[in-house]
């Protein structure tokens, strides 16, 4: 699909950002830059749309070398997403979602049927296309960006650092979505990021990059597992969980199969009781074919008690779940960053498969620290 071919960018000062780079990117791989400042991570992908001139090699896309290519057909022909988001102040929604299908001339059904297509992969409401970009979220207008890279249906994508404006509670959403969107269109993207966590987290293939040149290309586990050197150790960060447990890797690996549940329709009493007998707080709400539907706690049901009879009343159909094979490093953050209990694990249907909560991390974080604990068992009994 992409191809580096002993690329080189010097520029007149003297200056070389990228030194002989060579790399193959398969149809669909979702392959993450990231580096230190300067390493030449963003020279490299706006080389592949001509953004930046190549001084030395060639980039192939399709086997067809970049440079016999009219620079804006080709970059036509690609996604583009940038941080800034760049969207036409003046234009509608729908305006900014077909930019380029109206540079191609598309008739106004097309356009307005694209438009329309690409929102619902978003799960954002059609009257959305009328609106402006300053009516919309930070969160919602970098959707829009996404979807405008979208819209002619471009095999490959760039995005540069194109969530990391966002607050963290955004960001964590998008990215999972996107993650999603990803594996359903099969698109390939190139993604800078200098975020590890989301390079760990988005891609099939992480390239680490240094002062031009790559350092170490590998799956996201391999990297984390095995290291090149002392650089990339350093620059993954040795707090990280994973390092102590290599072979603790997802979320379904920690997972408590059988969280405490209810059914839709079920009474509040009898939520109550069910609370009571499992000594929990909160409960878990899942349908006849276990598909998660939300949660309900103690404090929702003191408040709501005396007017309402069901828990389809009054739970909480905003959760936050994870899937199983989710990186487990990745859930630890969350779960901190939110400040949860606990996270429901769903398989791609919704369906309720497990649950990780806090006092399983915490356990982890004791075997990752001390073992399986024997050691301690060991000091206690030889201080007797």
């Amino acid at each position: 699909m992409l191809e580096f071919k002993n690329v080189t960018k010097k520029y007149s000062d003297g200056t070389t950002a990228v030194k002989d780079l060579n790399l193959k990117v398969d149809t669909g791989e979702f392959v993450c830059f990231i580096g230190p400042s300067g390493c030449g991570k963003t020279t490299t992908m706006k080389m592949v749309n001509r953004l930046i001139d190549i001084t030395e090699g060639s980039i192939l896309v399709d086997d067809k070398d970049i440079k016999e290519q009219d620079a804006v057909e080709l970059r036509r022909s690609m996604g583009y997403v940038i941080q800034q988001i760049g969207l036409m102040p003046h234009m509608t929604i729908k305006e900014n979602i077909v930019l380029v299908g109206t540079l191609l001339q598309w008739p106004k059904e097309r356009k307005d049927e694209r438009a329309r297509e690409l929102l619902k992969l978003v799960n954002m409401p059609e009257d959305y296309l009328d609106k402006y970009p300053h009516e919309l979220s930070g969160g919602q207008q970098q959707r829009i960006g996404v979807l405008r890279a979208l819209a002619v249906n471009p095999p490959l994508i760039l995005m540069d650092e194109p969530f990391g404006a966002l607050d963290p509670i955004t960001r964590d959403s998008l990215q999972e979505e996107f993650k999603k969107l990803q594996k359903e269109l099969n698109k390939t993207i190139i993604f800078v990021t200098h975020d590890m966590d989301e390079a760990l987290k988005l891609a099939d293939r992480v390239v680490i990059m240094r002062d031009g040149e790559i350092v170490q290309a590998d799956t996201p586990e391999n990297i984390v597992r095995h290291p090149a050197n002392e650089f990339v150790e350093e620059f993954l960060g040795k707090d990280r969980l994973i390092q102590g447990r290599p072979d603790v890797t997802t979320v379904e690996q920690i997972m408590e199969g059988f969280p405490v549940t209810v059914t839709t329709k079920t009474t509040l009493k009898s939520a109550i009781s069910t609370m009571r007998d499992k000594h929990v707080d909160s409960l878990l709400v899942v349908d006849s074919d276990n598909v998660l539907k939300g949660y309900i706690d103690i404090e929702a049901i003191n408040l709501n008690y005396k007017k309402a009879n069901n828990v389809d009343d009054v739970m909480e159909t905003e959760v936050f779940s994870v899937l199983g094979d989710s990186l487990l490093r990745d859930t630890v953050h969350k779960i901190l960053r939110r400040g949860a209990k606990y996270v429901p694990v769903v398989d791609e249907g919704n369906h309720l498969a497990g649950i990780v909560t806090r006092a399983t991390l915490a356990n982890l974080v004791y075997d990752t620290i001390w073992g399986d604990g024997m050691e301690l068992e060991d000091t206690a009994a030889a201080g007797e």
